[in-house]
């Protein structure tokens, strides 16, 4: 199985791990290293994720408060959203294909 982001979901991967990365040096980096072992999970267990509906599931990461919305086929999982847990809830609904 391979991965792709939603071009929007790289780019708040990119922002948020930037805004650590300008709080405290290194948290950037921890913060990528974190969403990186994240997919690393996912793509060897795709449905650890809470179901959110049919196609959609959501992973709480462990030590930022971010999920990884996403969803998955035999051969690809694709990251819909990098989804802060408590701003904008649903914001990133329009980018599913319905």
């Amino acid at each position: 199985m391979t991965y792709e982001f939603h071009p929007e979901a790289e780019q708040e991967f990119v922002e948020a791990a930037a805004d650590y990365e300008r709080k405290v040096v290194g948290l950037g980096e921890r913060f990528g290293s974190e969403v990186r072992h994240a997919i690393e999970r996912l793509l060897e267990y795709p449905e650890l994720g809470v179901p959110m509906d049919a196609d959609l599931r959501r992973l709480m990461l462990t030590r930022f408060p971010y999920f990884l919305i996403y969803s998955f086929t035999t051969d690809l999982l694709r990251v819909v959203a990098v989804a802060h847990a408590r701003r904008r809830p649903g914001y990133w609904r329009s980018r599913v294909d319905r």
